[in-house]
């Protein structure tokens, strides 16, 4: 959930330098790994595959919308506010006015979750695939924060406030495809984790919920006990400013950080990517002074579950198109 933020007036060159930038230049230049050829004039994002780039727009079928620009791009899919996106394209700092009212939090969107199946097999045979222990599963299974869905039989991930309620869910494909997405409402303070059973004052963070599961299978497979760790998966990663410095902290860390005030350590498990490495560099810059940051990428492979299943002996995991899958 975004908070609605003061008024702000910006220069109006700063907004046309904006919206001078279509989607396929900005994805280059700032998200290069989520950028897919699809054929020599059309491109899609691995995120969502059907969302489609060609001759200077963009579409997104799956959701019925499109736009031009970049700044439409992070508006409408990102769901940045309009001065965030203008800061993100233009590393301008809008100028805040005092509001000219009393503004109020705007009312948090419902989650939808999707269905539940009557058993989980399809999921617990995708991650146990991946090379997440079993025992491991089934206490995610049990404890409710992983299940499958009766729909298209997704892989789905839910994160939890205080009370226990869900305000989180992250969907992934276990049928071949790349599909990822985070459920409708979904609210990216309450990411999926794991938290110690006794108080820890570190916390380790992940993009992603497997990544995160492949690591509390490694220290089980090495003998140690992950559940006296806090882990902690980002949703995926943000795209911090020009100036690192200027980058703001990922909303599920600065939520688990203000709710944790004995954490001491915060280390960084991103991928071994340029966008991976670049959010470990804003993260350092941004919380150097108040916490100890160790940074620990994976030491094999992009990500963790790679590590894992090379550390298993499995081989890193295929695409579906490398494994010849349809889409």
């Amino acid at each position: 959930m975004r908070m609605n933020k003061p008024y702000v007036e910006l220069d109006p060159a700063v907004i046309e330098q904006a919206r001078q930038m279509d989607l396929l230049t900005y994805l280059k230049r700032y998200e290069l790994s989520e950028l897919v050829r699809v054929s020599s004039h059309v491109y899609c994002i691995r995120e969502h595959d059907s969302l489609k780039i060609s001759n200077g727009k963009w579409y997104w079928w799956s959701r019925g919308f499109g736009g031009v620009s970049a700044l439409d791009y992070l508006i409408k899919v990102k769901e940045y506010d309009f001065v965030e996106a203008v800061e993100a394209l233009t590393g301008s700092t809008a100028y805040a006015k005092p509001p000219p009212s009393v503004y109020k939090e705007a009312a948090p969107k419902p989650l939808y979750l999707p269905p539940k199946n009557k058993d989980c097999k399809r999921v617990m045979e995708y991650l146990f695939g991946r090379g997440i222990d079993y025992q491991l599963i089934s206490e995610c299974i049990a404890e409710g924060i992983i299940y499958e869905s009766a729909d298209y039989h997704n892989a789905v991930f839910t994160g939890r406030d205080k009370h226990g309620i869900p305000k989180y869910a992250a969907c992934r494909s276990t049928l071949g495809s790349d599909f990822k997405r985070d459920a409708a409402g979904s609210d990216k303070r309450y990411s999926f984790r794991l938290v110690a059973e006794k108080p820890s004052t570190s916390v380790h963070l992940f993009e992603s919920a497997i990544d995160l599961l492949s690591y509390a299978t490694y220290l089980k497979s090495e003998g140690k006990d992950f559940k006296v760790e806090n882990l902690l998966s980002l949703s995926g990663v943000y795209q911090p400013k020009k100036e690192l410095k200027d980058s703001k902290i990922p909303v599920a860390l600065s939520t688990f950080l203000r709710g944790n005030p004995q954490i001491k350590t915060i280390v960084l498990h991103l991928d071994n990517d340029k966008t991976g490495r670049l959010c470990t560099e804003a993260l350092k810059e941004l919380l150097q002074k108040e916490y100890k940051i160790v940074d620990a990428p994976p030491p094999v492979g992009k990500d963790f579950n790679d590590f894992l299943l090379s550390y298993l002996g499995m081989g890193q995991k295929k695409s579906h198109r490398e494994r010849g899958d349809a889409r």
